[in-house]
């Protein structure tokens, strides 16, 4: 809750692409991008994933340019149909075939009519004119040869459904498909129209079968559904394929499938699918709102795709085809000509013939891959958007730059990847346009709002302890908040570090200014990368001393462990820069480091023409005391006991109890030695002993300490310390017994 409440503008920010991604989504407020970029993504995937193989079960015969320039301009004399017809049949066996094409009026080209009307007006009394024409008028009545060729053949004609003002119509509709009463009072979103141009009767009674070729033109004029079932006047017909598909099923009963009892977009509404029930069997077709289906296109179409066989009509009617060519096929007649009109924009090609894509829902029904917008697709694109939204909305400002990126390219990834499993696997279209752009436009949003406002907070911040604190102790306070940081006083319980590198003076009378400078700096720089990687504040260099402080201005539980841990690597850090010095004839450095935790005054301290962030106060004098201890007592740390007790992680050598100037109260100090879990055990006896050798001194036990004394000197002849107890021993025996003595030493000098 406190990231919560610390980042609540950020995810408010975020949130907002998801409120308009759910209007979108619920119908409330329809972005048309958002609908079109969905288009653009299932066409890219549509491209993507068709098979781009033969069906080598469906045949077009196409009325193609070469057809036209050998029978002559289109429409084709009813003899040549039923010539066709013929062919198709009786010589090639075709399984069944369905007409793309719809005849609407009758065929007059053979003259028949005008014959007709000679013999009962001019020439009525030429008996052998009105005999010749009794005898060749089964030969010229070309629809009556079309419907002879066509009667008992399992044919499928073509018809379109029209809307306009006047629901002009004209010949034979087929017999619904549907009733009104199947539906039971549902109100259906059928695709409705108010006219049809149909077969004239002739033709209808001879092939009784018949389906609509409408398809259904998005908004951008592409062709990407057909309507499996259209309304007219309540009354419901099936398309051509949904014909075709049924008498190759040997016409089995279309039955509405509703849905019932489940969380649905079209609970109301709609249709789950629809069944093809025969028996005891049924086949259940998915359909979307408008009892349509996706076209499953095969490939590019045409002729040269491969997707299906194109055979030329000329060719056919000239047979110029082996026997049996067509033997088991499901035919479709229609044209590729430019001129004919049937030419559509789709997904795969901008010049689509309108008979292939009858040709492939064919063949996706019969391989029960129809891909479809199911009902519950807006629930869906909801729970899409809620999840990925709010995930987004709640990691993303707590995330760097580049964990934001990768978190949003996961969620994109998975988003995508997920929809086109979906697809893939399941056939369902589902919408994505919006909940990709609404995860990109709230990682923009995030971005752009960490990039303008919250990183002017780390400017700041920077700006103001960026000298001071390392870069990672910024970025904590950014995240803490800029507000919870300020340069104002106050007092705090604080660890300060002064330590102070020895021999560079003596340096400085034998070495060029430039040498000097540059070998300061660079042990500088060594030991201030040991302060910064230990999460300490440099306060300030003055000579050859630095200064440190841990605490502030990021809180610190553990400043005092992380102190004493710094002084100990700056130590280490010292001795391998005397080795380097060593090797390339470089005077050796010392270093005295001292510790102090207690309370002190931080903040911005100075006058107006130039302030920096430090700590004042008595501790942080008595850790300017101790540092100078160092060399007295031969370390090259000085802890005071206050620290100590803070740190209890390292093994510690008492050193002394001290009265330092300005103090009256003594201090006992210590010296770091390791950590404690890495202490040998020779070391801890010698700790041992020198307590009790404490012990005895304070009590003013000489002839104890000098036997403890020998024991410590076995155990390390070169510690200087118990040289420098030693001698204190030898001149503290010549002085009578003091009870007034509390064992601290005084030291005056600063």
């Amino acid at each position: 809750m406190g990231l919560l409440s610390k980042h609540w503008p950020r995810i408010a920010v975020t949130l907002i692409p998801l409120v308009f991604a759910l209007l979108h989504a619920s119908g409330v407020m329809k972005i048309g991008v958002l609908q079109r970029l969905d288009d653009i993504i299932y066409d890219g995937r549509l491209r993507a994933t068709m098979p781009r193989t033969l069906d080598d079960r469906i045949v077009i015969v196409d009325i193609d340019e070469k057809s036209l320039a050998e029978i002559g301009h289109w429409p084709w004399g009813r003899n040549r149909l039923a010539e066709l017809v013929n062919e198709m049949f009786d010589r090639q066996g075709a399984l069944l075939a369905g007409f793309d094409i719809v005849f609407a009026e009758a065929d007059e080209s053979s003259g028949l009519k005008r014959l007709k009307q000679l013999a009962q007006a001019e020439l009525k009394d030429q008996a052998g004119f009105v005999d010749r024409l009794n005898q060749m008028q089964a030969s010229l009545d070309y629809d009556a040869l079309f419907a002879k060729a066509m009667d008992k053949k399992p044919i499928v004609l073509g018809y379109y459904l029209t809307s306009d003002r006047e629901g002009r119509t004209s010949g034979v509709l087929p017999a619904p498909v549907m009733q009104k009463e199947a539906l039971r009072g549902r109100p259906i979103r059928f695709t409705s129209w108010n006219g049809y141009g149909s077969n004239i009767e002739q033709l209808a009674r001879a092939a009784p079968m018949a389906g609509f070729f409408n398809p259904i033109v998005g908004g951008d004029g592409v062709v990407r559904s057909v309507p499996l079932i259209g309304e007219y006047k309540d009354q419901y017909y099936e398309s051509l394929s949904l014909a075709m598909f049924r008498l190759l099923n040997g016409l089995p009963s279309v039955e509405p499938i509703v849905p019932t009892g489940r969380f649905s977009s079209r609970a109301d509404i709609g249709l789950d699918g629809i069944l093809l029930r025969k028996g005891n069997k049924g086949l259940a077709i998915p359909v979307d709102e408008q009892v349509a289906t996706l076209v499953p296109f095969r490939g590019p179409g045409g002729p040269a795709a491969g997707t299906f066989r194109y055979i030329s009509a000329s060719d056919l009617l000239a047979q110029r085809l082996p026997a049996g060519s067509l033997k088991d096929k499901i035919v479709l007649v229609g044209t590729t000509a430019p001129g004919l009109l049937d030419l559509r924009v789709t997904p795969v090609g901008e010049t689509y013939p309108g008979v292939e894509t009858h040709a492939n829902v064919i063949s996706g029904l019969m391989d029960g891959k129809i891909f479809y917008k199911p009902d519950y697709a807006v629930g869906y694109e909801v729970v899409m958007l809620l999840v990925a939204g709010l995930a987004l909305a709640f990691t993303l400002p707590l995330l760097s730059a580049t964990r934001a990126v990768l978190v949003s390219v996961v969620v994109l990834a998975a988003l995508a990847g997920f929809n086109f499993w979906l697809y893939t696997a399941e056939g369902l279209v589902l919408p994505l346009a919006a909940s990709l752009i609404m995860a990109l436009t709230a990682f923009g949003l995030n971005m752009s709002y960490g990039y303008f406002v919250e990183s002017r907070s780390k400017r700041e911040l920077a700006n103001m302890f960026g000298t001071y604190v390392p870069p990672e102790l910024v970025d904590e306070m950014v995240k803490q908040g800029a507000e919870n940081f300020s340069m104002k006083a106050s007092n705090k319980e604080l660890t300060v570090m002064f330590c102070d590198m020895r021999g560079f003076t003596k340096m400085s009378e034998t070495m060029e200014p430039t040498q000097l400078q540059e070998l300061l700096n660079s042990v500088f720089n060594r030991l201030t990368d040991v302060i910064r990687g230990n999460r300490g504040t440099i306060d300030k260099y003055m000579g050859d001393c630095v200064m440190a402080f841990w605490g502030a201005p990021v809180e610190t539980p553990n400043h005092a462990h992380l102190a004493a841990k710094t002084a100990m690597e700056m130590s280490n850090s010292v001795r391998k820069i005397n080795e380097e010095h060593r090797a390339k004839g470089i005077p050796e450095i010392g270093v005295g480091i001292g510790l102090n935790t207690g309370t002190m005054c931080v903040g911005n301290m100075g006058s107006q023409v130039r302030q920096a962030y430090t700590v004042i106060g008595d501790s942080v004098n008595l850790g300017s005391r101790l540092e100078g201890l160092s060399k007295a007592y031969g370390v090259d740390i000085v802890v005071s006991e206050s620290t100590r007790k803070l740190a209890p992680e390292f093994a510690w050598q008492e050193l002394d109890r001290v009265r330092v100037k300005g103090k009256a109260q003594a201090v006992t100090i210590f010296w770091p030695l390791a950590p404690a879990d890495r202490l040998e055990k020779a070391h801890n006896d010698e700790l041992k002993t020198w307590a009790t050798f404490l012990k005895a001194y304070r009590a003013q036990d000489w002839d104890q300490c000098d036997v403890l004394m020998l024991n410590l000197q076995r155990m390390n002849a070169k510690k200087y310390l118990y040289e420098l107890y030693s001698e204190r021993v030898a001149s503290m025996r010549l002085l009578p017994f003091d009870p007034e003595w509390d064992g601290a030493t005084n030291f005056e000098t600063k």
